[in-house]
């Protein structure tokens, strides 16, 4: 087992690695390119209310985390497509049963903030 100690630490990596995992955009793109490669027309209609600029930047640093392969084809039109890397993968493992928990969960939850509300 994997001791979680140093996640509390101010200066521990892991918390960058979680930041950028866990942010909304983040979580959506990673489950969105579980199902297979995907081009940024298709992220951007899948992740929706997302803008250009978001998407380019989330996807730019799930590029840099080494997670996110990016595959530009020299085509005309240009063609960029997205997939994940093995480490996207093993990530993404663990996030589609977290966006399933959310998913299943999200009415009761929001029911009990609404009904502590008043």
């Amino acid at each position: 087992m994997i001791a979680t100690d140093d996640v509390f630490l101010a200066g521990c990596p892991s918390r960058t690695v979680l930041e950028h995992v866990t942010s909304k955009w983040g979580l959506l793109l990673l489950i969105a390119l579980s199902e297979g490669e995907q081009r940024w027309s298709t992220l951007r209609r899948r992740a929706d209310g997302i803008s250009e600029k978001m998407l380019a930047q989330t996807l730019k640093t799930l590029e840099r985390d080494g997670l996110v392969s990016r595959q530009a084809q020299a085509i005309i039109p240009p063609r960029v497509d997205y997939s994940l890397t093995d480490r996207g993968h093993e990530l993404s493992a663990l996030l589609v049963p977290l966006a399933a928990w959310a998913i299943q969960n999200a009415q009761d939850i929001i029911a009990g903030q609404n009904s502590t509300a008043t």
